[in-house]
């Protein structure tokens, strides 16, 4: 779960595209051959792109492909989108980025595409939801999740059984502590790392008309964020001691040797757990949020999309390339390597420590994170991360509510 900075307000990002094109000189044609440039903002994923990019260009000799994937690439899109720089291919998360350039009109309009009949539906939704269009400027392709992410051996040990509902997970974390374990390892030191938590009761209890009021300019965050926080202060019970004093590396490493049952994280935390412990055992469930279980969704955001700029002077060429990522084999190298899952039907992940979420993927039982909404400025991990150290309930939702409005009234 990785921030973003802030992109410029829409309105100063269209002018300053009237100013040029310059994604026509970067792809430009050399040698007989068109290059075009792939910007994304999965670094870790590099090698993997760099295996699919000599692939395309053995199939497609007239096309080089040029990788860039810099440090901070929120803030570089920014930049290059200010002077009228723009890659032929955006790819970023599903998130504020990727609304702050559809406002800015620097994606070609896709709705329309056929390609999209490959992406699962409620992926198409969620960027419908995040930037408050009818209109798709991009093209799912890559997803994540967060589970409750658990130790097989200690559930096999305890003869445990995976919970269904929100009572079942607490009856669970009785019998292990109980029984002398921790049930929950938290890193609260980290603020970021109670977002994995909130981001799944939130998106479970705070109601399906949340995004829609939203858009209409209604801010439910202090009335809605209400049974989440709540339930994040009852998982705080169940965790060890000095939970504000452990971060997240040296949580990741705890929990891989074995010092409590379960782990509050997204699935982009199992390759460093397997780092630290590569025998242990794990697993990953959909996290109970409720106690209605034939109802409870996985969140599951857009981890990755393409956008095609609508200046590129080479669209064709840019978007041969995204047909390329999105055949089969290639979609599934990527996911199997990146350890993620796909936005595109019929891609499934197969690394057995995480097939229990499979089912959710395949019946759409999905909902976004909620903290993709959340402005920047309001910052709801500090807030979390003061809910969980002093319970107060009533301070988090009154200040989540004032900052959230503070920040809509500068627009």
């Amino acid at each position: 779960m990785k921030k973003t900075v802030s992109l410029l307000v829409a309105g100063a990002l269209s002018i300053s595209l009237l100013a040029g094109c310059a994604s026509g000189e970067n792809a430009a044609e050399k040698d007989g051959k068109v290059k075009i440039e792939f910007f994304h903002h999965k670094r870790e994923g590099m090698e993997t792109f760099d295996k699919l990019i000599e692939k395309f260009e053995e199939e497609n000799p007239d096309i080089t492909v040029e990788q860039a994937s810099p440090p901070e690439p929120s803030t570089v899109i920014r930049t290059r989108v200010s002077k009228g720089d723009m890659p032929d291919i955006v790819a970023v998360g599903g998130d504020m980025t990727y609304k702050d350039l559809a406002d800015a009109g620097v994606f070609t309009d896709v709705s329309d595409d056929e390609k999209l009949e490959k992406v699962q539906p409620s992926y198409i939704q969620m960027l419908k939801d995040i930037s408050g269009k009818e209109e798709v400027y991009a093209i799912p392709f890559a997803t994540n999740a967060v589970g409750v992410i658990y130790n097989k051996t200690i559930f096999k040990e305890l003869g445990l059984e995976i919970p269904k509902t929100w009572d079942e997970l607490l009856a669970v974390a009785e019998e292990i502590q109980s029984a002398g374990q921790i049930p929950f390892y938290h890193t609260y030191k980290d603020a970021w790392t109670t977002l994995p938590s909130f981001n799944a009761l939130a998106a479970n209890t705070q109601g399906e008309d949340f995004y829609s009021e939203l858009n209409e300019g209604n801010i439910l965050a202090g009335e809605r964020f209400k049974e989440a926080a709540e339930k994040m202060v009852e998982l705080a019970k169940y965790g060890h001691k000095n939970q504000q004093g452990v971060a997240y590396n040296d949580g990741n490493t705890a929990f891989a040797n074995g010092k409590a049952a379960m782990y509050l994280q997204g699935i982009w935390v199992i390759p460093e757990i397997k780092k630290a412990n590569p025998d242990i055992d794990l697993g990953v469930f959909p996290f109970p949020a409720t106690n209605n279980a034939d109802e409870i969704q996985l969140v599951s955001g857009v981890d990755l999309l393409f956008g095609i700029a609508e200046s590129s002077k080479h669209k064709e060429e840019a978007m041969k390339f995204v047909e390329f990522l999105l055949q089969d084999e290639n979609a599934q190298q990527y996911i199997t390597e990146q350890n993620s899952f796909s936005a595109l039907k019929g891609i499934v992940q197969e690394d057995p420590s995480v097939e229990a979420l499979n089912e959710s993927f395949e019946k759409g039982a999905l909902s976004d994170f909620p903290d993709h909404y959340i402005p920047t400025g309001v910052a709801p991990d500090k807030s979390l991360q003061t809910l969980v150290q002093d319970k107060d309930i009533d301070a988090f939702l009154k200040k989540i509510q004032a900052d959230w409005e503070k920040v809509e009234n500068r627009k």
